[in-house]
């Protein structure tokens, strides 16, 4: 039987939609607060703030569900799980950098099968729900259906990231990574830091082939997984499993698919 999960994500649409007004109202606002968690990262009162707000709305709309979010515990036990990052790319909003974006995600069984991600200083925003394709709403307000690149060289390919933070971290993310990571800088056509959430949505709509981060949170890769999927690309972990399980850190490599078994064997513990 065919699942349809257009409710879900009609509803994470109005979700985004909804902390969209939140994060940039207090976008480069002159008293926007700034304090430091104890993993040392940034939060602001507007993560706050926009989480609380998708909080709400779950819990009225959805009160059976789960949820899991970056500031605020987890609640609750379902089989449905909503995951949010209210604004992925801190460090970029505190400083008013426009590579933000709000991450809105509904797993079941484990699966992440609705993902929505929206960033409001760019214009964009992507979304997509298993079985039903990944579109894109483009800085004129247009939608069109986004795919992954057809690219099968790596010499022909375009690779994104973050930064160097961690490619060589053991402790952190089980694995040293270093080599291959400068493999791919070294053989790829081209290599940007395009960052966050941005480096695998430009996968999914063909714009980049492949993209890579040695640490990430549930929360960071969670809304991802359908839009690539769906995208026809491939996301998973550095050795090849899903990037999406479990508790603490996961590493993310997203691929246009064709290129994914050659970045895996680079990167792969």
């Amino acid at each position: 039987m065919t699942v349809s999960w257009e409710d879900d994500l009609s509803l994470a649409l109005r979700i985004a939609d909804a902390a969209d007004a939140l994060t940039t109202d207090r976008f480069r606002a002159n008293d926007l607060q700034v304090t430091t968690k104890p993993d040392l990262t940034p939060v602001t009162d507007a993560d706050r703030r926009t989480e609380l707000a998708i909080r709400a709305i779950l819990k009225s709309e959805r009160p059976g569900d789960a949820v899991l979010g970056e500031e605020f515990d987890g609640t609750g036990e379902s089989a449905r799980l909503w995951v949010i990052d209210p604004i992925d790319g801190t460090k970029n909003y505190v400083r008013g950098v426009p590579v933000w974006a709000t991450l809105i995600a509904l797993v079941v069984d484990h699966e992440p099968v609705v993902g929505v991600v929206s960033a409001p200083a760019l214009g964009r925003r992507w979304w997509a729900a298993a079985g039903s394709g990944a579109f894109t709403r483009d800085v004129d307000g247009s939608e069109r259906a986004i795919r992954a690149s057809a690219v099968t060289h790596l010499s022909d390919a375009s690779f994104s990231f973050s930064d160097h933070v961690g490619w060589n971290d053991v402790a952190a993310s089980g694995t040293d990574s270093s080599a291959g990571f400068h493999t791919l800088l070294d053989t790829c056509w081209r290599s940007r830091a395009y960052g966050d959430f941005w480096s695998h949505l430009l996968v999914a709509e063909g714009a980049v082939d492949i993209a890579a981060e040695p640490q990430l949170n549930p929360w960071d890769v969670a809304a991802l997984v359908p839009v690539v999927r769906e995208a026809g690309g491939l996301i998973t972990r550095f050795d090849g499993t899903p990037t999406f399980g479990g508790a603490g850190t996961t590493s993310c490599v997203t691929t246009n698919g064709h290129l994914h078994d050659e970045v895996v064997a680079l990167l792969r513990p």
